[in-house]
C-alpha cells in the first residue's frame, strides 16, 4: 500500500444520530413528538424512528435547519417453538435511502404507516434465507439496511457471517446491553470481515423508554457529511464517512503504508484489529494518569483490513469502520 487512505471525508461536518427508536406508533413509550423533542435536546441531528414492522415518515413534520428524521421501520421475522415461545429472531431496519436509490427503486417504496412483517415460523426456518429474503426486499424498496443485536435475537453465527448486502451491522445496542448484557456483537462482525466481506457498523440505542432500566442516549453514531439532509447523511453512511460510539469521540484517522493514525478524545486504550495471523493486531495502553489523544500504532502492510476501537476511562468505547487496505 503506498498511499494513504483516510476514514473519513475530507470536508463536511459532524452530525450526531441514532438509527433505532422505538415509540408509541409500536412498543415505545413516547409519542413521536416526545422522542424528536428529547434528541434534540441531547444534541443529536438526526433520528429514525424505527417502530416494529411499521414504516413511518414524519419527515415533513418535523425537519428543519438544525434536524432531520430518516423515515424508517424495524422489520421482524420470528421462530417460535412448539410451546409458542420465541427462540429466534431477525429484527432489520429498513430506513429509506437518497433520493437517487428511491428513484430507481425496483419495487413500490413503503408508505407512511404501512406493516411491513412480522414474518412468522414455526419450529424450524432456513435462516439465513429468511434474513436475506428481508434484506433484499427492503432494498429494491429503496431503503439501506441495518441488521440489529443478533446476541440478543439468538442468532447463530451460520445465519448471518453470509448474508450480503447489509449496509450497518448493529454492534453495540444500549437497550440490550442494559436490560441483558447482550449489546456487544463485535464478533459477529469480525467474521464478516475475516471473509472478506466489506461491512460497516453502528451502534444504537433501540430505546423503548419503559423506565426499567436506562435505554436512550448511550448508542449512537456521529456522521461526517457535506449537508444535514437525507441525501448527505445517507451518502455519508454508505461511504463510510462515520464511527460508532457509546461515548469518545473520534475526530481523525487514517492508514498508510507503515502505521494507522488516530486521533480521538482521552483514551485509556486503543485496539487495532486486524485479520491475519494468530494474535494479530495490537493495544496501546495509556500510562497510569494519562491519556491518549493521538496515537500512531505500526502496521505490518500484510492486513487486508483494519479498524479501531478508542475507550474511555469509564469503559465507553467508539468504533472505526474498517478500512480495507486492498492487499
Amino acid at each position: 500500500m503506498d498511499r494513504i487512505i483516510n476514514g473519513f471525508f475530507d470536508s463536511g461536518k459532524w452530525y450526531k444520530g441514532n438509527l433505532h427508536s422505538h415509540t408509541t406508533k409500536s412498543d415505545g413509550m413516547l409519542s413521536p413528538d416526545k422522542a424528536v423533542q428529547d434528541f434534540r435536546a441531547h444534541g443529536y441531528s438526526f433520528l429514525s424512528l424505527t417502530d416494529h414492522n411499521q414504516y413511518n415518515d414524519y419527515s415533513q413534520k418535523y425537519n428543519c435547519d438544525d434536524f432531520i428524521l430518516l423515515p424508517g421501520i424495524e422489520a421482524a421475522a420470528v421462530l417460535y417453538d412448539t410451546r409458542g415461545e420465541c427462540i429466534r429472531v431477525h429484527h432489520i431496519n429498513g430506513i429509506l435511502g437518497t433520493e437517487e436509490m428511491q428513484k430507481h427503486a425496483e419495487k413500490e417504496l413503503l408508505k407512511n404507516g404501512q406493516t411491513y412483517g412480522p414474518f412468522e415460523y414455526h419450529e424450524k426456518w432456513e435462516g439465513r434465507k429468511v434474513a436475506q429474503d428481508i434484506i433484499d426486499d427492503l432494498h429494491r424498496r429503496g431503503c439501506i439496511v441495518t441488521y440489529n443485536h443478533p446476541i440478543w435475537s439468538r442468532i447463530e453465527p451460520d445465519e448471518l457471517i453470509n448474508l450480503h448486502g447489509i449496509d450497518m451491522l448493529e454492534i453495540y445496542n444500549y437497550n440490550t446491553e442494559n436490560e441483558s448484557g447482550t449489546g456487544y456483537d463485535t464478533s459477529f462482525w469480525d467474521m464478516m470481515l475475516r471473509r472478506g466481506v466489506w461491512q460497516n457498523a453502528d451502534a444504537a440505542d433501540d430505546n423503548h423508554n419503559g423506565g426499567i432500566f436506562d435505554d436512550a442516549f448511550g448508542g449512537f453514531i456521529m456522521v461526517k457529511a457535506e449537508e444535514l439532509s437525507q441525501d448527505g447523511i445517507v451518502t455519508a453512511i454508505r461511504n463510510g464517512s462515520y464511527y460508532s460510539s457509546s461515548g469518545p469521540e473520534i475526530y481523525d484517522w487514517d492508514v498508510n503504508e507503515n502505521n494507522v493514525n488516530i486521533c480521538c478524545s482521552p483514551a485509556v486504550k486503543i485496539n487495532l484489529i486486524a485479520d491475519g495471523y494468530v494474535g494479530a493486531g495490537t493495544s496501546v495502553i495509556a500510562r497510569p494518569g494519562t491519556y491518549l489523544e493521538k496515537c500512531q500504532i505500526p502496521i505490518r502492510g500484510t492486513e487486508h483490513y483494519i479498524r479501531v476501537e478508542c475507550i474511555d476511562e469509564n469503559g465507553h468505547v467508539a468504533w472505526t469502520n474498517p478500512i480495507f487496505t486492498g492487499k
